[in-house]
């Protein structure tokens, strides 16, 4: 009598199969993702009806006008000189206010995701019974990347509903189609090293979604500004190498952090 061998390939392929299961049948993702396409219609109506607004400090009697977006595309980003820019603290309202605000979102799907697992015993039933911890990592690794990935191509569709509505111009100044495209595929590729990260914060605060959270709001924010030079609008193909190239690196790196987490700790 012949056994077939339980390969680490096959192992991750059934975990993964679970997995996407659990994702595409929960209500969090759809909310996520609905979340994704809402969010960038508010803002640009949002902002362009408050464009030109003046405020005055009552203390100083300084005058603050508000400056909405000229174009569409400065919610999905910036050119490689003005990103320089925003990064040296010459930052703005459409500097903040744009798609680089999903890797938040994105933060937050992985936490109450991956959380739920240790929350409702599933994860140690599952150590238990069949899966490895090397295995759960990477499976929650690829599909919480799908999903965020999933997030900023929707937040990219809500961005041009909202330009139509707004009546905002669709000018693309120095930048062209193939820029825009390689940008939102570099912001794309650059989910996986954010949700690398998320899940090591969910496995080290496992049912404890505050922490989970708290860490990964922290490191979100240390990482923020360097999105948007590694992600400029003018983007070209060797931004998404790099992005390709730093998520897979950076994903086996923390990934095997993460397994280190779950085979060292308790997992309640």
């Amino acid at each position: 009598m012949n056994f077939e061998k339980n390969t680490f390939k096959k192992r991750v392929k059934s975990m993964l199969g679970v997995d996407f299961r659990r994702m595409l049948t929960s209500p969090l993702f759809y909310i996520m993702i609905g979340v994704s396409l809402v969010i960038p219609i508010l803002i640009i109506v949002m902002v362009t009806m408050m464009d030109g607004t003046v405020s005055v400090d009552p203390q100083t009697g300084k005058e603050t006008v508000m400056e909405g977006f000229d174009t569409v595309w400065q919610i999905i980003g910036t050119s490689t000189k003005d990103a320089s820019a925003d990064a040296m603290g010459a930052m703005s309202i459409t500097s903040m206010c744009n798609i680089n605000m999903m890797f938040f979102g994105i933060s937050v799907f992985v936490c109450l995701f991956v959380g739920e697992d240790f929350r409702s015993g599933y994860a140690k039933n599952l150590f238990t019974v069949r899966s490895k911890k090397g295995d759960y990592v990477v499976s929650k690794t690829i599909v919480c990347f799908v999903a965020g990935a999933s997030m900023i191509l929707t937040f990219f569709i809500g961005s041009m509903i909202g330009g139509v509505v707004a009546g905002l111009p669709f000018d693309l100044g120095s930048a062209n189609a193939f820029n825009v495209v390689m940008c939102i595929l570099s912001k794309m590729a650059l989910t996986g090293i954010f949700a690398s990260i998320y899940v090591l914060a969910s496995v080290f605060a496992k049912q404890r979604l505050w922490l989970s959270l708290l860490m990964a709001f922290a490191i979100g924010m240390l990482m923020f500004m360097m999105i948007p030079i590694i992600t400029p609008l003018d983007s070209g193909i060797i931004n998404l190498i790099l992005c390709l190239a730093g998520s897979f690196g950076f994903s086996v790196g923390i990934g095997f952090g993460s397994k280190a987490i779950l085979s060292k700790t308790s997992l309640v």
